[in-house]
C-alpha cells in the first residue's frame, strides 16, 4: 500500500505545560518521522540565529507580498513585527511524507483548522492547575503578575479545549512523549486518511471479476 501523506499537526496548551520540551524530545526520538515548522519573521535576526534554521528572516515588503499571494497559513502581528507560517516549506514536508508540527495558539489553530479541516489539533495540559501554577513559579523567571496573568489567560484557553482532537496529559515527560507519537502514529490509520489506499485495493479487485 502507498505511504500516507504527512499530517498537518497543531499543538497548543497552556503557557507552563511543557510543550517547548516535549518538541525537543520528539524530535531528539522522531527526527525521521516529524519536521517542526519554521515561521517567516520580519524581525531582525539575533546573535546566533540562522535564516532558515530558527526562522525564515524576511524584509516586510517580502513578508507582505507573501500575504499578498496567499503564501502563508498563517500570520500574525506582534509589536510592529510579523510573523507567520510559510505554506511552501510545510507542503514541502508534507509531501515528503514527514508529520509537521506547528506550535500555536488556540486562536491560530481553529483557524488552521478551518482552513485546512485533515488539521490534527493537540492540547497539552499538566495534570492540574496546581501543577500548572507550580511549573509557572518554579520557571524562577517572570513576577508574581505575570504568572497572575498567564493562570487567567489559561482559564480563558481551558474554555476551548473540546474543539481540539486530542488532550494529551504532561505527566511524565518520557510518557508524554510516547502518548503524542502513538496519537500520530494511529491516525495515519484512519480510514478517511487512506482513500487513496482503498480506491486502489477497489480497483484491484475489480480486475479480478474482469478475469
Amino acid at each position: 500500500m502507498q505511504k500516507n501523506k504527512g499530517i498537518l499537526l497543531v499543538l497548543s496548551g497552556f503557557s507552563g505545560s511543557g510543550k517547548g520540551t516535549v518538541m525537543k524530545e520528539i524530535m531528539k526520538q522522531y527526527s525521521d518521522r516529524y519536521a517542526l515548522s519554521i515561521s517567516a519573521t520580519t524581525r531582525a535576526p539575533r546573535p546566533g540565529e540562522t535564516d532558515g534554521v530558527e526562522y525564515f528572516f524576511k524584509t516586510r515588503e517580502e513578508f507582505e507580498a507573501m500575504i499578498a499571494n496567499n503564501e502563508l497559513i498563517e500570520y500574525a502581528q506582534y509589536v510592529s513585527n510579523y510573523y507567520g507560517t510559510p505554506k511552501a516549506y510545510v507542503e514541502e514536508q508534507l509531501n515528503a511524507g514527514k508529520d509537521v508540527i506547528l506550535e500555536i495558539e488556540i486562536q491560530g489553530a481553529l483557524k488552521i483548522k478551518e482552513k485546512f479541516p485533515d488539521t490534527l489539533l493537540l492540547f497539552m495540559t499538566p495534570p492540574s492547575a496546581e501543577e500548572l501554577k507550580n511549573r509557572l513559579i518554579g520557571r524562577g523567571t517572570e513576577t508574581m503578575d505575570v504568572i497572575e496573568s498567564r493562570l487567567s489567560r489559561a482559564v480563558q484557553e481551558a474554555e476551548g479545549i473540546e474543539k481540539y482532537d486530542y488532550l494529551i496529559i504532561n505527566d511524565d515527560l518520557e510518557e508524554c512523549v510516547e502518548q503524542f507519537h502513538s496519537i500520530v502514529t494511529n491516525e495515519h490509520y484512519r480510514v478517511s486518511r487512506n482513500e487513496e489506499n482503498i480506491d486502489n485495493m477497489r480497483s484491484q479487485l475489480a480486475a479480478f471479476t474482469k478475469n
